[in-house]
């Protein structure tokens, strides 16, 4: 008894035809039709222009940078918090204020608040 090849009769697995490239401007008018916002930058009249790829230009954020913070402190736990900006202003202008890391203001924070607990309920 012989055995039936299992690759002896692949003719319906073709090679698939190399799909047609669509043009750009084409992409473009799908992409504005479907709200689909373009990351190039707009002139004045709105037109979509090519952006010079100069890595010495500077990167412009919305956001406030701030001065970056690496420090060798032992903590090597993580939280996220959500908090208001004006929280988030006063947390960061305490650490440089106090010239400490975002934990060290923490756990002193903590500690007063604990502290203030410990009054409140002996009163």
């Amino acid at each position: 008894m012989s055995r039936a090849n299992p690759f002896g009769d692949l003719d319906d697995f073709a090679p698939q035809p190399a799909p047609k490239p669509v043009p750009a401007a084409a992409i473009d008018e799908i992409a504005e039709a479907s709200g689909f916002p373009s990351r190039k930058a707009r002139t004045e009249k709105g037109e979509a222009v090519k952006m010079a790829a100069d890595p010495a230009a500077p990167n412009e954020s919305p956001a406030r940078a701030r001065t970056p913070r690496r420090r060798t402190t032992g903590r090597n736990r993580q939280i996220n918090i959500k908090a208001t900006e004006e929280t988030i202003d006063a947390l960061y202008r305490m650490a440089d204020d106090l010239d400490l890391p975002l934990g060290a203001v923490l756990e002193r924070a903590l500690e007063a608040l604990e502290e203030k607990t410990r009054r409140d309920a002996t009163k």
